[in-house]
């Protein structure tokens, strides 16, 4: 199973999303991501940078970390603009880029509509979805945030890993019988929880809180 870490990208800067993905890319973790919110959920008064530009910047830094946002969500910006940023991701981290893409719920329905962003159903959401995977097809790993039935049939249909958020390890080895998992979470548990996700079929395990990385670097030392 691959390591990934979240990257604290609720500020004004990035100098501390830069130093973590350089530790990160030091002791052994195998991917950095970044969240798509305008703010941290729940918390409008915040800063939050945007995901893909940050990455961009580990990528110029960076000789072998993964890259991906968290998931980049289908609809806040236009299609082909997404699509352009992951590919241009690509350019920069060739064969290091993970396309993880949602639809949003309702924790981000506040902030699109403070922004102004246009509401569409989940019929709409979905189209744009596996509009943008089969874009993907080719730059990177996809991935695709787990949802309703009709969502992660998408996800099933091109291959793309499911990713649980918070799951049970008894929902990643169910989910795990029909195609790749992937999962993320705060990592409450630390490397017994780590333990058991890889032995339910979890392919990663992304840890989204920066403290959480003491015990992703203990897990990949005992191996």
């Amino acid at each position: 199973m691959r390591l990934g870490v979240v990257l604290p990208t609720f500020s004004d800067d990035a100098t501390e999303a830069l130093a973590l993905a350089a530790r990160a890319e030091l002791n052994g973790i195998d991917a950095v991501m970044a969240f798509d919110h305008l703010w941290p959920v729940g918390e409008p008064t915040r800063p939050a940078l945007a995901p893909l530009p940050v990455l961009a910047a580990v990528a110029a830094r960076s000789e072998r970390l993964v890259l991906g946002p968290l998931v980049a969500r289908v609809g806040l910006v236009s299609s082909a603009h997404l699509v352009g940023q992951m590919r241009a991701l690509a350019l920069l981290a060739p064969g290091r880029v993970l396309c993880a893409l949602g639809t949003g719920d309702a924790t981000s329905a506040e902030e699109e509509a403070a922004y102004g962003v246009a509401a569409r159903s989940p019929d709409e959401r979905r189209a744009r979805l596996e509009e943008a995977l089969e874009a993907l097809a080719g730059f990177g790993e996809r991935w695709c945030g787990a949802g309703g039935a009709a969502t992660n049939a998408i996800a099933r249909r091109h291959g793309a890993a499911l990713n649980l958020w918070r799951a049970s390890p008894g929902r990643v080895r169910e989910a795990a019988v029909e195609g790749p998992v992937t999962w993320a979470g705060p990592l409450e548990g630390g490397e017994a929880l780590l333990d058991a996700l890889e032995h339910a079929g979890a392919t990663w395990a992304v840890a989204t809180r920066a403290r959480d990385l003491d015990a992703l670097e203990r897990w990949r030392a005992q191996r």
